[in-house]
């Protein structure tokens, strides 16, 4: 078989195109391409296989791949012809047959089945393009300016079959002797007709005389018109914060299918939910955190429905479960700590009266035997972690290193933690058959689940336990300081190590992608900038402003030579101190901050050896909790101006984040200061580009194309330049948060918003509509004037109507999505509105630890029977196009 591949690709002098093609029987080969007039490159292959997978790369002299495609070419070929012509074009992530056609696609197809496309002998050409069309009733035509496409006649136009989800083709006869012009068309099969031609200039084929080669046009990509393409609107809630009358004090995956209901009875495509890992590290309620799961791949208990299980209670707690579950449902909020040990009492009641049952069932064997490379390691150190009472696998008395060998002895039968090991496998087997069935309900409702991606792992997890080479263990990731505080976030969670991970391309994130898949069709990646850099922090820091970016460009000793700066460790990189500090922190306190300082020859102070570090600081105030002088001294401790790191053998330096309004820099000289200056806007707005581009594009491409859910970025805070570009380059869906502008500007106009966005009005880190309203009343008189047009005095809450103008503001524009939190939709009927707005807020981000309780104050029962509220919001839904 011959193939003849031809793409116009414009390189650089010393670079070479590359086709590398791929199939199941022939393995991978690249060939070299010859280039031609008008920078058209082609090559001849011989080739024998029905389905092959390619793309096209560029290559420099020395053989290093400069740039390749985003995604792969497909084709099969027809057994009617033995020689094929495959005309090309670059191949993008951003095209959006790439980005659509995912499975959120499927969902609004259920019951999709592949048209056969018929390939005879008398057709010149075969015509393929990936088109996602979110329309039942649509399909792709193709008219032109031949004969054989209707000579621009709508009602000739060839209508295409969808061979695959998004794929279209038509095998035609061209027997003309000229180019023929031609554009695709969108076909209404209810109304038998042509409704509309893509945009843009005509396209232009080439005729073939040879009757005994096809010629493949595969083209990128069908021009969309706006109100084509693919636009959506869903809720936003934990699950944890479901209400419905089956709970136990807490949202349960079965009562997700309530949610699809209300989703449908309003308009609503989306359900997004925050992340439902398990983070049972201390059963208390600092578990509540969704951000810091023990496992990556398991599912947190408390998402469990005991009336669900597959096995009834023990009749003599079925009185005892009914008296829990009513005084647990009673409360506004979550109370976690009874909650979950409510759950386990029950859990465990169940799985001891039934294990002979359940360690026989074929159906939990067989989850057992698919999972183990996670559950295992996972079952194994729940066990451990409550035999020893802490998940900080250093302070086991066994095990403290993960073997696997010896970690495998305790699912055998005679061990004895075999059933301790299986309860918490049990529990998983339950949770997923739960989240399956609830997931399955929705899509056979179409409507489609968002998850989140946490972008850090908890310290003492299963990963950083069984794998902690993919880890900087010896280091923390946080935030820098945003507008939710100004001391930066400490998530306290190991930095990743990147070039470890490379080694094996990604397979740590294609397998967890790949387990997200089970359950998810488009995914929220929180803090997507981690992947271009990291805030890191030493462990010795406790606050995020004694971080700095990681990988970065730092400032070395020789920089500071050559800046002519007299550089000098103690004054750069230690707390600078003096009496006038001591006074300004500590008032008439300052005697007793002695107790922790040395003085110096030169009137400052220095911290002594054993308090010289936030966390040294932190971990002895926790043993005198009621010293009032705590804080300053922990602030004093990030009172400098450089941070350092080792690096190639090397000290190099990071300015501290904000350092000219630190008090040392206020004691520099002017020329020290200008200098410095100078040095920190280079370090953070313009040598770091470059490097987080590169890094970026290293492994979220390899990790992207391991994934067919739709992928979405939180992009928000100190946002370099470079990740915009990447983000577009790769077809990433970024968030717009109207109270969090990336420009100067005090508001976002949902109005601007481009396609590959997710617009809201608020999110799970920041307060309702209706706390905002009532924060900062000058800063709410200007959104009231000039963001919602309104006239005179703005009211001093936030009513119904003005909610209502903010959520319409943001369903009718051009954005993909639009998704806002439950409680924005409850703030727009007066009746639905909790009277306790201050129980609604999800989290702080300014508070760490912080209780995640949040639970609706409404039922999702008595929701599902608010036909008039209901109504209202899917009239906004339909008149905004995003049903």
């Amino acid at each position: 078989m011959k193939l003849y591949f031809s793409i116009r690709y414009i390189t650089k002098q010393g670079e070479n195109l590359f086709v590398s093609i791929n199939s199941d029987d022939q393995g991978k080969h690249d060939h070299q391409m010859q280039t031609t007039e008008f920078d058209v490159w082609k090559t001849e292959v011989d080739f024998f296989s029905k389905n092959i997978s390619y793309k096209y790369c560029v290559k420099d002299e020395q053989g290093n791949v400069i740039s390749e495609e985003g995604v792969n070419h497909e084709l099969s070929f027809p057994h009617t012809y033995k020689e094929f012509v495959i005309s090309d074009f670059w191949n993008k992530k951003n095209f959006p047959e790439n980005y659509l056609t995912n499975k959120i696609l499927k969902n609004k197809l259920t019951g999709f089945k592949p048209e056969k496309n018929s390939i005879l002998k008398k057709h010149t050409h075969l015509f393929k393009i990936a088109a996602p069309v979110y329309h039942a009733n649509w399909k792709i035509a193709l008219f032109g300016s031949s004969e054989s496409l209707g000579n621009w006649d709508y009602n000739r136009a060839v209508v295409f079959s969808q061979t695959d989800f998004g794929v279209w083709e038509a095998s035609v006869e061209i027997s003309e002797h000229y180019p023929v012009e031609y554009k695709y068309c969108i076909f209404d099969s209810e109304q038998n007709k042509i409704i509309d031609v893509e945009s843009g200039a005509n396209r232009l084929v080439y005729p073939n005389s040879n009757k005994d080669v096809l010629h493949i046009v595969s083209d990128h990509y069908f021009k969309f018109k706006s109100y084509q393409m693919y636009h959506d609107a869903g809720v936003a809630v934990p699950v944890f914060s479901l209400r419905t009358e089956d709970g136990f004090g807490v949202g349960e995956f079965p009562d997700l299918k309530k949610l699809a209901d209300w989703n449908n009875e309003t308009g609503l495509g989306i359900i997004q939910i925050l992340p439902i890992n398990d983070t049972t590290a201390n059963y208390t309620w600092t578990d509540s955190y969704p951000y810091a799961a023990v496992s990556v791949y398991a599912l947190h208990p408390q998402y469990l429905s005991l009336e669900k299980l597959d096995y009834a209670l023990p009749k003599d707690l079925v009185k005892e479960y009914s008296v829990q579950k009513e005084e647990l449902n009673s409360l506004e909020l979550i109370d976690y700590e009874k909650m979950i040990s409510g759950k386990w009492k029950f859990i465990k009641a169940v799985f001891e009266e039934q294990k002979e049952k359940i360690f026989k069932d074929r159906n939990f064997k067989n989850f057992i035997k698919d999972n183990e490379s996670w559950l295992v390691p996972y079952a194994s150190f729940c066990v451990l972690r409550d035999k020893y009472k802490t998940p900080n696998f250093g302070e086991w008395k066994t095990h403290k290193k993960y073997i696997a060998g010896k970690i495998s002895q305790l699912f055998t039968a005679k061990n004895k933690d075999y059933e301790a090991v299986m309860l918490h496998s049990w529990v998983q087997f339950q949770l997923h058959k739960q989240l399956k069935d609830a997931v399955d309900y929705m899509h056979g409702l179409g409507i489609s689940i968002k998850g989140d991606l946490p972008i850090g792992i908890y310290r003492y997890s299963v990963e950083a336990w069984t794998e902690p080479e993919l880890f900087g263990m010896d280091f923390q990731a946080g935030a820098p300081p945003d507008q939710f505080t100004d001391l930066g976030q400490n998530w306290e969670f190991p930095t990743y190590n990147w070039e470890a991970m490379k080694n094996d391309g990604y397979q740590w994130w294609k397998n967890r992608f790949k387990a997200l898949e089970q359950y998810f069709d488009a995914m929220r990646i929180d803090h997507i900038l981690g992947f271009f850099r990291i805030w890191r922090m030493p462990i010795s820091a406790t606050q995020g402003i004694l971080g700095y970016f990681y990988p970065a460009v730092p400032v070395t000793g020789e920089e500071f030579r050559n800046l002519h700066l007299p550089f000098d460790f103690d004054r750069y990189c230690k707390p600078y101190i003096n009496d006038h500090m001591l006074w300004k922190y500590f008032g008439d306190n300052h005697t007793k901050a002695l107790e922790y300082l040395n003085h110096n020859p030169d009137g400052t102070y220095t911290f002594k050896p054993e308090f010289d570090t936030q966390r040294k600081l932190s971990d002895h105030f926790k043993k005198k909790p009621n010293e009032d002088i705590s804080e300053q001294l922990i602030s004093l401790a990030a009172n400098v101006l450089f941070l350092t790191e080792e690096k190639d053998g090397e000290t190099v330096y990071h300015p501290r984040f904000n350092v000219y309004k630190t008090e040392s820099y206020q004691y520099l000289s002017d020329w020290e200061k200008r200098t410095i200056y100078h040095l920190y806007n280079d370090y953070f707005f313009k040598r770091q580009d470059g490097l987080w581009y590169e890094k970026a594009m290293e492994k979220l491409p390899v990790i992207l194309n391991a994934t067919e859910m739709l992928i979405c970025g939180e992009d928000l805070g100190l946002v370099p330049d470079c990740v915009p570009v990447v983000m577009d380059e790769l077809a990433i869906v970024a968030l717009k948060v109207q109270r969090m502008p990336s420009d100067n500007v005090p508001f976002y106009n949902p109005k601007r918003a481009d396609y590959m966005n997710v617009v809201t009005a608020s999110s799970h880190d920041s307060s309702t509509l209706r706390q905002w309203w009532k924060e900062d009343s000058e800063l709410t008189q200007k959104y009231y004037n000039e963001q919602l047009n309104q006239y005179g005095k703005a009211p001093d809450s936030l009513e119904p109507y003005l909610a209502e103008i903010i959520m319409k503001q943001h369903l009718y524009n051009d954005s993909m999505l639009a998704i806002f939190p439950i409680q924005e939709f409850l703030a727009t009927e007066e009746s639905l509105s909790n009277p306790k707005i201050d129980n609604e807020r999800i989290n702080n981000p300014a508070v760490f630890p912080h209780y995640w309780r949040y639970r609706m104050h409404v039922g999702l029962e008595e929701l599902n029977k608010e036909e008039n509220f209901n109504s209202k919001i899917k009239n906004w839904i339909e008149d905004s196009g995003r049903l």
